[in-house]
């Protein structure tokens, strides 16, 4: 008999809520009002809807707060989010997120450093899409059709200008593109560009009565990746933001510099151990030399020395990712979940960006400002085996990886999942409707521990 049922008792619903459950309380007493408030009310859930309640919190949600209060630790799959009211529009919801204290990106996902992403792939990164050129690759009519073509291997493109010195500054002579020397015959390669420039299929010359200096480029096939890629992350300069891992060891100062060459923008310090002394060196030794980079510590379960040693940044996690095995092997480390969610309270205070391994969701919403993804970016030697194509996926602490004596990752093949880009797109879908961190820490967002029968039940489907 509804008419016999008390009315629910009065409370906050909107912004009073959120004013209540406000950093840095962060929900704890407002949803402990809320759960004391609905255990009051004389009747089922179902009543208590039906006459007008909004707030009912059943007892086994919990805030983070709470979630992570107990003295067990939890990794990812020990949990779930629990779905709410949708009162946005998906495509609306901006995913630029904090890389570093200065870098931020369109969206939250970042490769992992491994040797298959850094050992070539700087450079190209540089001069893959750029607003105006301002260095670009500049020849003299003294040189051949070859030193064109050498020059098209070495950096994959071949419209290059040609000055009468050589240089950005000089007068232009002309430009040559691919289409000038895709055709022309092997004996053509040692002609001089001035010899062959009067033929128009060499060297283009202006009739008109301007002359011409080269300070500067701009190409058709940059405008294009602008617009086919918009989420691009970008400098100052609309060039792609570049990331490298260094060591602590002596030899790898001569690779910073190397990079630092390069044009990176921010370095990852990649140790299985992030709270060292050899860490914090090297963390001083880049903040000296090069004030204007921006620092990634590694593995920071105590984040608090690499923060007071200036670090930029933190990646959180130790023998967590899928090919690591540090936990096992050296018995250190901490699950996932508890770890990120206590280092990125404390380090989100001062500033600095949190990065984690995998459950871009999950991670998200309990503080990581990026996510990293190794076995799904990393582009590996492919093969096939039983007529599944294979990618050689290694971990940089395996023997393989790094040469050490002491493996702490692994050595193996993973699927193949195609093209990066259905993937990225997919996973970028997916944030749109997750966006869950603000709601984390105003106490608004709920989880709920999962059995293992649920984890198995929730996980992926085995389906071809």
């Amino acid at each position: 008999n509804l008419s016999s049922l008390q009315p629910p008792p009065l409370r906050l619903n909107g912004p009073a809520r959120l004013a209540a459950a406000a950093w840095p309380q962060r929900g704890g007493s407002s949803s402990r009002r809320l759960r004391a408030d609905v255990a009051g009310f004389r009747g089922s859930m179902t009543d208590y809807l039906i006459r007008g309640g909004t707030d009912y919190v059943p007892d086994n949600w919990l805030p983070a707060q709470q979630l992570f209060a107990s003295a067990d630790c939890l990794t990812y799959d020990d949990f779930l989010i629990l779905p709410g009211f949708t009162d946005f529009i998906a495509d609306e919801a901006d995913l630029t997120s904090a890389l570093t204290r200065k870098i931020t990106l369109k969206t939250p996902l970042i490769s992992s450093p491994t040797d298959t992403f850094q050992a070539k792939e700087v450079r190209k990164v540089k001069k893959f899409e750029q607003g105006f050129i301002t260095d670009p690759v500049v020849l003299t009519p003294s040189h051949t059709v070859g030193d064109v073509l050498d020059a098209k291997m070495r950096h994959g493109f071949s419209g290059i200008p040609i000055t009468e010195t050589g240089t950005i500054g000089s007068k232009l002579v002309g430009i040559v593109t691919s289409r000038d020397i895709n055709f022309l015959a092997e004996e053509d390669h040692t002609t001089l560009l001035s010899v062959g420039s009067s033929r128009p299929d060499i060297l283009q010359h202006s009739k008109k009565g301007k002359l011409s200096f080269l300070v500067a480029m701009i190409t058709c096939t940059d405008l294009k990746k602008n617009r086919d890629y918009p989420l691009a992350s970008k400098d100052s300069h609309k060039q792609l933001l570049r990331g490298a891992a260094v060591g602590t060891p002596e030899d790898d100062k001569y690779r910073l510099d190397l990079l630092t060459q390069a044009g990176v923008d921010v370095v990852v310090l990649d140790s299985s151990q992030g709270n060292s002394v050899y860490q914090i060196a090297t963390v001083h030794y880049i903040k000296q030399k090069y004030p204007h980079l921006q620092v990634i510590g590694m593995t920071a379960a105590q984040a608090k020395n690499l923060i007071d040693a200036a670090v930029d940044g933190l990646r959180i996690g130790m023998g967590c990712g899928s090919i690591c095995i540090t936990q096992e092997v050296m018995a250190c480390g901490g699950p996932q979940g508890t770890a990120l969610y206590k280092v990125a309270e404390y380090a989100l205070c001062f500033g600095v960006s949190i990065i984690t391994v995998g459950h871009v969701v999950k991670a998200l919403a309990l503080g990581a400002s990026t996510v990293m993804m190794g076995s799904l970016l990393d582009p590996g030697e492919y093969f096939f085996s039983d007529g599944v194509q294979l990618k050689k996926y290694q971990g940089m602490g395996s023997l393989d990886g790094n040469k050490v004596k002491i493996a702490q990752g692994v050595l193996g093949s993973i699927q193949d999942k195609g093209s990066i880009h259905k993937f990225v797109s997919y996973l970028i879908a997916g944030i749109h409707l997750s966006v869950l961190q603000s709601m984390m820490y105003s106490g608004e967002l709920n989880f709920e521990k999962q059995t293992m029968s649920a984890q198995i039940k929730g996980g992926e489907k085995r389906l071809y």
